[in-house]
């Protein structure tokens, strides 16, 4: 699947089982990669419309019309979130890597990087921090700043300096993503679409190409599968980049920060939160500095305002 250009087959006329893969969803229909053919475009039965950009399926053309989607083969992780109405809708599935995206301007909010790093352990992915606008550095970063940073490749986390702009990072993010489904997060205005356009140049003709290619509408919101080179690929849409975790439980907040994982079993208690409990093994490690004070700190703001919000409810 290249990123150049999209045409699309309706059916092939070969009612033989095939797989592909989800490159994007309009209404009740999909397209879905074909090999190194065009991708197809299917249908699905009713129980299958949960089907979302990235996961495998199962389909076989029909003699008129549009392929059919009979399986949906097991997921590695889906990104989901709540309607309005409350139920999980998932958005994009068969993730590997997210590529948390701050800039210098607006300044970082390192609780906000926490959370998506959260998210990736929930999800099993793997995680490249992105600092954007490198070049207002020297002028916008802050001793803070800099310990931050530091504090997330202490514990194994690529950090990249990249500036958008100039192309400064774009080749050393691009060897990280190889072989690899991607997805950019992060706050609005830090240039993740800018990042994206190095990616994807062509994006908006891409997305012109699809909407054309047969009925249904497709827009920019709607969650789109790419294909970059070397085994590489984008998952991308507003939705996905301003994505945040929904459901945040005490577990999922401190299984979602990897320092105390070594620490956690020899607490005293099982269900130890790591802040008032005595004998906490993960406690005694901030304050012997082998845990960041930093972190530990945003940990407990979370944890203060998960008790807050469950009181009012």
């Amino acid at each position: 699947m290249s990123n150049k250009k999209v045409a699309v087959s309706k059916t092939t006329g070969n009612a033989e089982k095939q797989s592909g893969r989800v490159i994007t969803r309009f209404g009740s229909e999909l397209l879905v990669s074909n090999g190194d053919q065009r991708p197809i475009r299917c249908t699905t039965k009713r129980k299958l419309d949960h089907i979302a950009c990235g996961d495998y399926v199962i389909w076989h053309a029909n003699l008129h019309g549009n392929a059919t989607v009979s399986k949906l083969l097991p997921r590695k992780n889906a990104l989901t979130r709540r309607t309005y109405r409350g139920t999980p809708k998932t958005i994009a599935a068969n993730i590997d890597q997210i590529i948390v995206t701050s800039s210098w301007l607006p300044r970082p909010l390192w609780e906000l990087v926490d959370r998506y790093l959260i998210v990736a352990h929930q999800l099993d992915a793997e995680v490249i921090i992105v600092m954007n606008k490198s070049d207002l550095e020297q002028k916008q970063a802050t001793k803070a700043d800099h310990k931050a940073l530091q504090d997330y490749r202490d514990i194994d986390y690529p950090v990249i300096a990249i500036n958008a702009n100039s192309g400064e990072g774009i080749d050393e993010l691009r060897q990280l993503m190889k072989a690899k489904t991607n997805i950019f997060v992060g706050r609005s205005g830090v240039g993740k679409s800018s990042i994206a356009q190095h990616f994807l140049p062509d994006i908006e003709l891409l997305v012109k190409e699809i909407s054309q290619s047969g009925e249904g509408q497709h827009t920019t919101t709607t969650a789109t599968l790419y294909g970059l080179g070397d085994e590489a690929y984008l998952i991308d849409s507003p939705g996905v980049r301003d994505y945040v975790l929904d459901e945040l439980t005490e577990k999922k907040l401190s299984d979602g920060y990897r320092e105390f994982a070594s620490y956690v079993y020899a607490c005293r208690f099982n269900n130890c939160t790591h802040y008032h409990e005595p004998q906490c093994a993960v406690r005694t490690a901030v304050e012997q500095g082998e845990i960041s004070k930093g972190r530990y700190q945003r940990y407990l703001n979370a944890l203060t305002n998960m008790d807050v919000t469950s009181h009012k409810l």
